[in-house]
């Protein structure tokens, strides 16, 4: 799929930054933080593969970090020599892994609850942290393998944002969730097989604002905790009235973080 492009959202002129999306979402999701920053930045915010409008992962094979980085290799050409990287969950495990690949070319990280449950994995054999996503992924295989995709997306969307959140979410949002649920399997492929160790990233000589939810899954809360631990003059922030979903649900106050951390 090496001709493939992603679809991007741009805005602002200045020094480079690139906003990753969650998964189940898409570039919109960053519309109000690039208005923020575009007076004094150049924001792109791509789209990943099978979401908004870029293509779906068609290959045979299992999704991997690497052909996510691939898609978006284009959008970090656009973004300059050196650029800041924005992430939120599934976003947040790409901008990670991105670091480790071009720690030259990023100059800082700003991450709201990385996914990137290999960590987990890495630092302690299940069960762990991360048991709740992985009986989260089964269901939803399992719904989706009956033809069920909206038990599927109710599964997974409760378990991000809590019980009854997926009837609360109106009927368009409902739609496109379900829509790109069927690409679980492969986000979880990623997530959880990474190669990349803490070592690794920890090793970075690169400035990290790194933000959580008091009320968030274990599984996104424990990834963010062990990096602040580790990962030497971290700024970490957790919110006691947030979850996993912080950057959607309160947008305001994640983003006034953001754009102070890209300030400084």
């Amino acid at each position: 799929m090496n001709d493939v492009r992603p679809h991007v959202r741009e805005a602002g002129h200045g020094p480079g930054v690139v906003c990753l999306h969650a998964n189940v979402s898409h570039s919109v999701q960053w519309r109000a933080l690039m208005d923020q920053l575009a007076p004094s930045f150049h924001v792109l915010a791509p789209d990943s593969f099978g979401a908004g409008r870029s293509p779906a992962w068609t290959c045979e094979r299992p999704l991997s970090m690497a052909d996510e980085l691939a898609l978006l290799a284009p959008v970090f050409e656009r973004a300059g020599d050196a650029f800041a990287l924005i992430g939120h969950s599934y976003g947040a495990a790409l901008a990670l892994v991105a670091a480790a690949r071009w720690p030259r070319r990023v100059r800082c990280l700003a991450l709201y609850e990385p996914t990137l449950f290999s960590l987990l994995d890495a630092h302690q054999a299940p069960p762990n942290g991360a048991d709740g996503i992985r009986c989260v992924v089964a269901d939803v295989a399992k719904a989706l393998s009956l033809g069920d995709g909206r038990a599927a997306a109710r599964r997974f969307i409760d378990f991000w944002m809590g019980p009854g959140s997926w009837q609360s979410l109106p009927q368009s949002r409902r739609d496109g969730i379900e829509s790109t649920i069927a690409h679980a399997g492969d986000w979880a492929h990623a997530l959880f097989n990474e190669p990349t160790p803490l070592a690794a990233l920890t090793a970075l000589d690169i400035p990290l604002l790194l933000m959580a939810g008091r009320r968030s899954p274990a599984a996104s809360r424990d990834v963010a905790r062990l990096l602040a631990s580790a990962w030497p003059g971290v700024r970490f922030i957790e919110f006691d009235e947030l979850g996993h979903m912080g950057p959607l649900t309160h947008p305001h106050l994640v983003n006034e973080h953001i754009a102070a951390f890209l300030s400084r």
